[in-house]
């Protein structure tokens, strides 16, 4: 049996977060997609989580899963009182760590995933991936920050925070096709001492995962943050955005720039085709929350080592 990296904490014991149900709504958190604060530990390869508070809960953190998720979509399709298909015991959610890294000028690294990847192709997304067995969960997230593009922090160069929870689904919705995977995403907010320049002079993408990179500024950011339940900003943008962000692209051996239409950041999933470029929903949330950070980071004291404190609000 694989280990169990998604638990819940349910009737006061610990259970495996089956793939074929919604986190969301096993926890009881109710209809909608969210956001809720869910108690969270953070815990070796693992995450438990819990809608009240539990002993060795280490964070408080928002859960929102998608408008249409399809776990939600089909439990709400099942007669009433039906147990739904039951997963084997090896299938079960998966964790990942995504990183948002802001450099010292304040801008934030995203990546395009390329397309032959086999989920969430062509999407902008922070560097990130699945957590190993007894691997704490910042470490998961820098050791994908570096095999992705070949950044690594030095110790003491850099801050984090935890910034919330994400239920990803892929497909994103059942009009796409029944979901093949089931991740629980934590994004935190990893802040270096370094500036873009200085980054970007180390930065070497590993194709095989990312074929294009671009550093954005919070305004350009908080477009996209609130494109995706504001109103179709794709044809008519607002007056303060460039029509275009500076990114590059990866062709081989060749890196090249590239001018990039901020009217594709701001594409909404549900007026996209399958696997046409865009921001994924969970990365739009996740830099809501930073946006909300950085507001107030005047009051927030970001974790200098990979244990976090006894809980952050």
């Amino acid at each position: 049996m694989a280990q169990a990296r998604v638990l819940l904490l349910l009737s006061g014991r610990p259970e495996p977060a089956g793939f074929a149900r919604s986190v969301c709504g096993l926890l009881g958190l109710g209809p909608g997609a969210g956001p809720w604060r869910v108690y969270c530990g953070l815990e070796r390869g693992r995450l438990l989580l819990g809608a009240a508070r539990f002993p060795g809960a280490t964070a408080q953190l928002p859960l929102q899963r998608a408008p249409l998720c399809p776990f939600w979509a089909l439990e709400q399709q099942r007669a009433p009182g039906a147990a739904g298909p039951r997963p084997g015991p090896e299938r079960g959610v998966d964790l990942a760590v995504a990183v948002i890294l802001q450099s010292r000028d304040q801008t934030v690294l995203l990546t395009r995933r390329t397309p032959s990847l086999h989920s969430a192709p062509n999407l902008w997304v922070p560097p990130g991936g699945h957590v190993e067995p007894e691997e704490e969960l910042l470490d998961g997230g820098l050791r994908e920050l570096w095999e992705e593009t070949g950044l690594r922090l030095p110790q003491g160069q850099y801050s984090w925070f935890p910034l919330g929870l994400w239920e990803s689904a892929y497909p994103p919705m059942l009009s796409q096709g029944h979901p093949r995977c089931h991740h629980i995403v934590l994004y935190v907010l990893v802040t270096s001492q370094e500036t873009e320049q200085q980054l970007q002079d180390r930065i070497q993408p590993n194709q095989e995962e990312v074929n294009a990179y671009a550093w954005l500024k919070p305004d350009v950011l908080a477009a996209v943050a609130a494109s995706e339940d504001g109103p179709d900003t794709s044809e008519s943008l607002s007056q303060y955005l460039p029509p275009f962000v500076q990114a590059v692209e990866l062709q081989g051996d060749v890196t090249q720039s590239l001018d990039l239409p901020t009217s594709t950041l701001l594409r909404k999933s549900q007026n996209t085709q399958r696997d046409e470029e865009r921001v994924s929903m969970g990365t739009k949330f996740a830099l809501g929350l930073w946006l909300q950070h950085l507001k107030r980071s005047s009051k927030y004291h970001p974790y200098s080592s990979s244990k976090p404190e006894s809980e952050s609000e």
